[in-house]
């Protein structure tokens, strides 16, 4: 009977994954619009709050404009830790250390693990948090408006917390009772939030579009950005028509826990009022989303996922920062395909090889790391090393060739990696990926088996795959020997 539950759980991964490759095959490319990259901004609500914030503050010189949080909180508030995350940054069930949280900002951006905390200077932020929300409490919203004192002037800065909403996206005209906490999380409160938050961003707009929107809604690929990592195969992207030929600006919109496509149909997408204003005022929206097979389908805010969460080397950080790097792009480029077979090895303490395979016709590569080019010149053959990384620090590398003209073509599916610690010391354990998960060793995701900490993964979830995890440091696994 064991045997043949571990069978069904096999057949059922091995089906979803089914499921998600047709999806993304059904799914068209995320188009190149060459959308002005001066111009990007985001917003969430809850976990694309706190996913949202973690993108302004890492990726601050892609998102220029600015934020809007939703029931969210402070930079890094969980720091890798599930009881943080549902205690003092939820419930503020104790204090939030905004002071280190502060530090460690400064501290990440004086490394290069994220960008500089200067460019939030010219930034605005907008935050929202409802009277009635009893699931992220208005004390840790304000110590979310305390910790961007720090970073962004107070004149960049609204905080709107005195309307009587639960925990939701709040509109003017669409969703259930303003003081619910209830699927699908959106409320009609007579208070159009989206056009609050876009109007704050991006100053004053044209009347919104009420009636039948002249623009285009698109699923996308996202498989071409992120495989497994708790994402989705596909996203969807609303394109005004003016869109199509003018330089338009980006608003990145994160949904919350439970309210991927798959929990709430296209209500999040559709229903929650940003594309109305988009479509009158030239603004392209990309709309990523979790699978269900991410925790309660949420954004990574507190490491599920990945140790380098709220960094740039994050699995989704990195994954969406390439998003806007494809709309911002003019897609004037090569016809060549992605380069396929995109792999990582060879890990130490400052480097890492990255492999592919050649493509014909091709003349050379570029290398991406996180979305920033990291290659001088052209690299000739089919494997690159970067140098210059961070210890214990998982990192995300995509790859496009290069025709004759140096015109790139595609960019391949990201693959990633973790440095090594950079010591010898560390106990390992031998054993089956399922052994490992039992042990808190690892964790199991669509059928397939990753490392606690560095997020490696270790192949099928299962009695017959045996790895060998070396543990470099509290909760942080790595595959290797000692």
């Amino acid at each position: 009977m064991q045997a043949m539950r571990r069978n069904w759980k096999g057949l059922a991964a091995a089906a979803a994954m089914t499921v998600a490759a047709h999806a993304a095959l059904a799914a068209v490319p995320l188009p190149a619009l060459n959308a002005n990259p001066a111009e990007v901004s985001v917003s969430g609500l809850s976990a694309g709050g706190f996913m949202a914030v973690q993108l302004h503050v890492a990726y601050s010189a892609t998102f220029k404009r600015g934020a809007g949080i939703v029931a969210g909180g402070p930079y890094y508030c969980a720091e890798g830790s599930v009881l943080n995350a549902t205690g003092r940054c939820m419930t503020h069930s104790t204090s939030i250390p905004v002071s280190t949280l502060v530090s460690t900002t400064n501290s990440w951006a004086a490394s290069g693990t994220i960008d500089p905390v200067s460019n939030m200077t010219g930034s605005k932020v907008y935050l929202f948090s409802g009277t009635a929300d009893n699931t992220v409490k208005q004390a840790v919203m304000d110590d979310l408006k305390t910790y961007y004192q720090s970073f962004v002037p107070a004149a960049n800065t609204v905080y709107k917390n005195n309307l009587g909403a639960g925990h939701a996206m709040v509109t003017d005209d669409y969703g259930g009772a303003c003081g619910a906490t209830a699927s699908p999380y959106i409320n009609n409160c007579g208070f159009d939030l989206a056009g609050e938050i876009l109007t704050h961003l991006y100053g004053p707009l044209n009347p919104r579009n009420n009636g039948t929107l002249g623009g285009t809604f698109t699923e996308f690929n996202q498989s071409e950005f992120i495989t497994g990592h708790g994402a989705a195969a596909t996203g969807w992207i609303y394109v005004p028509q003016a869109c199509t030929t003018a330089s338009c600006r980006v608003h990145l919109v994160l949904h919350g826990c439970k309210q991927n496509y798959t929990d709430v149909g296209d209500q999040y997408v559709k229903k929650t009022g940003y594309n109305r204003w988009a479509d009158t005022n030239n603004i392209v929206l990309i709309y990523p989303q979790t699978s269900t097979a991410a925790t309660n389908s949420c954004w990574d805010w507190w490491g599920y996922d990945s140790a380098n969460y709220a960094k740039k080397s994050g699995p989704q950080m990195a994954a969406m920062k390439a998003m806007v790097d494809r709309v911002t792009s003019s897609g004037g480029g090569s016809s060549l395909p992605a380069p396929t077979g995109v792999g990582t090895s060879g890990a130490t303490a400052s480097s890492m090889v990255i492999g592919w395979a050649g493509v014909s016709g091709a003349t050379g590569y570029n290398v991406y790391r996180g979305g920033s080019k990291v290659n001088a010149a052209p690299v000739a053959g089919t494997n690159y090393t970067d140098t210059g990384l961070a210890a214990s620090t998982t990192y995300s590398w995509t790859v496009a060739a290069l025709d004759a003209s140096n015109a790139q073509g595609a960019m391949s599916t990201a693959a990633t990696g973790t440095t090594t610690s950079g010591g010898t010391g560390g106990t390992c354990y031998t054993a089956s990926n399922y052994a490992h998960t039992l042990a808190g060793r690892a964790y199991a995701l669509w059928g397939l088996t990753y490392a606690y900490g560095s997020a490696q993964a270790m192949g099928l979830w299962n009695i017959y795959v045996t790895t060998t995890l070396k543990q470099t440091g509290p909760n942080y696994y790595v595959i290797g020997t000692c």
